[in-house]
């Protein structure tokens, strides 16, 4: 299982940042018929990100597709456990993706709306946000 990472970044060790405010990016569904919409702001790590897209996969069929809207590059740092304070910021643990509430997660198309719900049921448990199901928005003249 190849988590998700950078392959290069400007800085090693990031600032831990606010994550208050809307997302002004990425809230439509863009890509798929439905989509899965965070109502609350998080960091979500690259496994979580993981564990829902094999939870998503395992729920769709072979013809659908799955966008996944979010990248997770936040480096977490964390220091070793019985070490005293002070000397500095401790090593890159895990990438983590900055979300904001009304960012899209993921994008899904050729499934059953039945089969959606039930899909963002199960992508709920695996996240420590509440979310949820957007369908795609059509004016007419589209597809």
């Amino acid at each position: 299982m190849a988590l998700l990472s950078p392959k290069r970044t400007r800085y090693r060790k990031a600032h831990r940042g606010r994550r208050k405010g809307l997302a002004t990016r990425g809230e439509k569904v863009a890509f798929g018929d439905y989509g899965l919409q965070a109502l609350e702001p998080a960091w979500i790590s690259a496994r979580q990100i993981e564990s829902c897209r094999t939870t998503i996969v395992r729920q769709i069929e072979r013809n659908s597709k799955v966008w996944i809207r979010i990248f997770p590059d936040k480096p977490i740092t964390k220091k070793p456990a019985d070490s005293r304070m002070g000397k500095g910021k401790g090593d890159v643990d895990h990438w983590a993706a900055v979300v904001k509430t009304g960012r899209v997660l993921f994008e899904m198309s050729g499934i059953t709306h039945k089969r959606a719900t039930r899909i963002a049921q199960l992508v709920s448990y695996k996240l420590p946000i509440k979310i949820r199901l957007l369908e795609r928005r059509l004016l007419g003249g589209e597809r």
